[in-house]
């Protein structure tokens, strides 16, 4: 049996390379060629150069967008880790309508992005709310609100019951258990989510275009040199947020390991 086995582990093991070479592949292209000059479409590989970074820091346009999309990003994590963690608390302890609570939380997240964003839109014109950065942090937090919400109910749900119990039965309140029993034990799941929330709100762009105002976060400013062509130094902005996503990614990774795994580690 093992040696039948044999062809078909190769088999595998060389479709997932090629699938491997096709989506990382691409990859290095971009972050190879913010180390050389490039010029007219052609890349100098004899002289390895920083330019495409100093240009970077020099390019206004970029950098507002940037500090846009941080502001963004990090407002959508505050709201969406704190309503998220809520609603999963009101959850877990089985208040009335869970299941439609459940439902109306991932809807935004299941439908098109577009759908989502044309209902914010109309939304927001209806009620003559001005779009802005504002709008686009709401848009956001509805729209990832779904991830935070399932990675705090799921830890909540793995806490023993007995844990709780045992603090109510010491004499402490309920606040008292919360602070010192179920937070510490779902810190992990809510920094993991806020991490995937992050992810998620700097790279979204359809509900973005849709709801926001003169302010243009970087997706929405990436999108709109797609038509005149990058610069030089879009490479070096590639490559430096391609590594801040891996780093995203091992902390999110980490977070949401279960504790007997970290410590393992």
């Amino acid at each position: 049996m093992t040696a039948s086995l044999r062809p078909a582990s190769l088999f595998l093991a060389l479709v997932t390379a090629l699938v491997g070479i096709v989506l990382y592949c691409p990859l290095l292209v971009p972050i190879l060629s913010s180390f050389f000059t490039v010029t007219h479409g052609q890349a100098d590989w004899s002289s390895p150069t920083f330019a495409a970074y100093v240009a970077l820091a020099q390019n206004d346009d970029i950098l507002s967008a940037l500090r846009a999309t941080m502001i963004v990003g990090f407002s959508t994590v505050v709201l969406s880790v704190s309503i998220g963690t809520l609603l999963a608390l009101y959850h877990n302890g089985r208040g009335a309508g869970a299941a439609l609570l459940q439902f109306l939380v991932f809807l935004p997240f299941l439908m098109p992005p577009i759908i989502t964003g044309l209902a914010l839109l109309i939304f927001f014109r209806e009620v003559e709310f001005p779009r802005s950065l504002v709008t686009v942090v709401i848009g956001h937090t509805v729209f990832v609100l779904a991830i935070v919400y399932r990675t705090v109910l799921t830890r909540l749900r793995s806490l023993s019951k007995t844990l709780v119990e045992a603090s109510l039965d010491l004499g402490a309140s309920r606040w008292q258990t919360f602070w010192r029993v179920i937070l510490p034990n779902i810190a992990g799941a809510m920094a993991g989510g806020a991490v995937l929330a992050f992810a998620l709100s700097f790279d979204e762009t359809m509900i973005t275009i849709l709801v926001t105002g003169t302010t243009s976060t970087l997706p929405v400013r990436l999108w709109a040199m797609m038509r005149l062509g990058f610069s030089p130094d879009i490479n070096a902005l590639v490559a430096l947020v391609l590594m801040f996503t891996i780093l995203l990614c091992i902390l999110a990774a980490r977070l949401l390991m279960p504790a007997k795994d970290r410590a393992a580690h």
